[in-house]
């Protein structure tokens, strides 16, 4: 998620949710800094973010591009073209899932192979 505070945006993880209060914690690289609902913005999934999560990209002669993460793939029908993907991991495989962020995403990815989507170090 993205927080935005006094015009700064910070990239960060969800660590804790406060309900009562609205609020969100998110773990940045500095700390971790509490924003309200209304100061969040989703993450938009590109290649930039796939890179970020570390997939490897593999270019197709079809001009469909695959990204990989260990037995977990994603295709595009082209370079940069994230609006018609499909994914799958191992049999489960899903056509044209409803993934426009970062954060379905890791929803998908963790129902998928139960395992947590998050930026591993390098």
């Amino acid at each position: 998620m993205m927080g935005e505070y006094e015009g700064k945006m910070w990239e960060g993880e969800v660590t804790r949710l406060n309900g009562d209060e609205k609020q969100v914690c998110l773990k940045t690289e500095v700390q971790e800094f509490w924003f309200s609902i209304d100061h969040l913005y989703p993450i938009t999934l590109n290649e930039e973010a796939l890179l970020n999560l570390r997939f490897t990209k593999q270019s197709n002669e079809d001009g469909s591009v695959k990204y990989s993460k260990g037995s977990f793939r994603i295709v595009t029908p082209k370079a940069g073209d994230f609006s018609s993907i499909e994914m799958w991991y191992r049999e489960d495989k899903r056509h044209h899932p409803d993934v426009h962020f970062v954060h379905q995403l890791q929803n998908q990815y963790h129902d998928m192979t139960k395992i947590f989507l998050t930026r591993d170090p390098m």
